[in-house]
């Protein structure tokens, strides 16, 4: 009799085990589309909800490519021998920056990659990629006071210091120092905090700015407003406000959003133009994908700093909703978007469509946007994924390009994995999907060959 019972009892846990994986398979089929459906397309590249583990097991790729690849050394950049001996100053002394410069401590492109190491660590909970950062800016730091003596006995030397040191201009300091701040909230290293004195000062006492107070530069013509500027300064005036609790500095931060929107930004197409000429109010809008980007990230960082009811917090939200509108109408075919966005025969660009990704996810995240945007960020992932090389490295990515005044320009703009542009957008891409994939008050079904992204509180009613 007891091996009857036992026997049945052992039946009735199977029986339950089965149920139970069963339905976790079912939960994640929901999550598919099924390919033998006679309403499934035909794609060119996934069309699926990514897993978590599939997104970490990108971001691992890059991480190991970064890890593996940035020297930190001095090297004498003519010889290229590693300096060990820092009692005489070398004029010819420098950061190795590794391989075609992909390495560079101190660029703006670098600050987003160390943005999105930041977030991948908080959202994984994975210290390697907070390890990244901090090790970078240490050893910049530890050999700060080295290329000073350099520039004290040369003066200004093309070196990776350069742009600290001699600060000229947003692309020196406005990325790294939102970067900088955000490693300083967890590490008070009075080094850090030093050098990001010396970049607020800059921004807010020393940038080049039209009369009405939008940030602004002197080329290509003698007042340019560039889409560009958002990113080198909007998420550094947004973390110094969090950091001091200093009004102003929200202040600004607000101030080069709306203003940078009413030059830049087109109400009917919902896009961004790349730049303005002021004396020329009538010059060409040209939408290049990674200008968009800037601007969209750029809004992001700020709303997430800025406290609720901040004045002009709701216009801003207003122009974010019409941009991720107006960016999901020219999503191309693959997921991408174009380099130049209304453009259909230009190519899919790597570096803009992570920005896409990661503030159009973030916006949903935050409850900014409506959730039923969360399939365009999904597709833009799934091409995302698709363009990271087996080695780590991001295809795809246009390279550094300034503002032109003619299409053709940015047609021909040549990709390649060393343009630094692209990491960061992809990190930060794929954190927030992450985020995505696992916010309890969404679920994502697969139906009729389509996803639908839908609150869990609708279903459950």
């Amino acid at each position: 009799m007891k091996n009857k019972i036992y026997h049945k009892g052992n039946t009735r846990l199977i029986v339950l085990i089965i149920i139970v994986f069963g339905s976790l398979a079912c939960a994640q089929q929901k999550t598919l589309i099924d390919k033998n459906d006679s309403q499934a397309g035909q794609y060119t590249l996934p069309y699926e909800a990514p897993s978590v583990d599939s997104i970490k097991a990108v971001m691992k790729r890059i991480w190991d490519y970064f890890y593996s690849g940035t020297p930190l050394r001095i090297i004498n950049k003519t010889t290229r021998e590693e300096i060990t001996d820092f009692s005489k100053p070398n004029k010819d002394a420098d950061l190795d920056n590794g391989e075609r410069g992909l390495f560079s401590i101190w660029s703006y492109p670098q600050g987003v990659t160390y943005d999105g190491m930041l977030k991948l660590g908080e959202v994984t909970g994975d210290s390697k990629y907070t390890q990244y950062p901090f090790k970078s800016m240490k050893y910049y730091f530890d050999h700060l006071s080295y290329f000073q003596k350099i520039d004290s006995v040369y003066g200004a030397m093309n070196n990776s210091y350069k742009g600290l040191i001699r600060t000229s201009n947003l692309d020196d300091c406005g990325s790294m120092g939102a970067a900088l701040i955000r490693m300083y909230k967890v590490d008070k290293d009075p080094r850090f905090r030093a050098a990001i004195d010396h970049i607020a000062d800059y921004v807010s006492n020393k940038q080049f700015r039209l009369a009405d107070g939008t940030i602004a530069r002197q080329r290509p013509q003698a007042q340019s407003i560039w889409a560009d500027d958002a990113y080198m300064s909007i998420p550094f005036l947004a973390e110094m406000g969090s950091l001091t609790g200093d009004a102003k500095y929200f202040d600004d931060a607000v101030k080069q959003v709306l203003q940078m929107s009413k030059y830049l930004f087109r109400w009917d197409k919902g896009l961004y133009d790349h730049g303005v000429n002021i004396h020329n109010a009538n010059d060409p809008n040209i939408y290049w994908g990674r200008a968009n980007g800037w601007l969209i990230i750029s809004i992001v960082d700020l709303l997430d700093v800025l406290p609720e009811n901040y004045k002009g917090r709701d216009e801003i939200l207003k122009i974010l909703r019409a941009h991720v509108k107006g960016l999901t109408e020219v999503q191309n075919s693959e997921g991408l978007w174009n380099n130049l966005l209304d453009k259909t025969d230009s190519y899919g660009e790597t570096s803009c469509t992570g920005l896409f990704v990661y503030g159009i996810a973030h916006a949903i995240n935050q409850g900014w946007v409506d959730y039923t945007f969360g399939p365009v960020a999904q597709a833009g992932w799934n091409a995302l994924a698709a363009k990271i090389l087996p080695n780590g490295q991001v295809n795809g990515t246009c390279i550094a390009t300034t503002f032109a005044s003619e299409n053709i320009y940015y047609y021909h703009r040549p990709v390649s994995v060393y343009a630094s542009h692209g990491y960061g957008p992809v990190l930060l891409a794929g954190a927030e999907m992450i985020k995505l994939i696992q916010n309890e008050k969404i679920v994502i079904r697969a139906a009729n060959g389509t996803f639908h992204y839908r609150l869990r509180s609708d279903i459950e009613k």
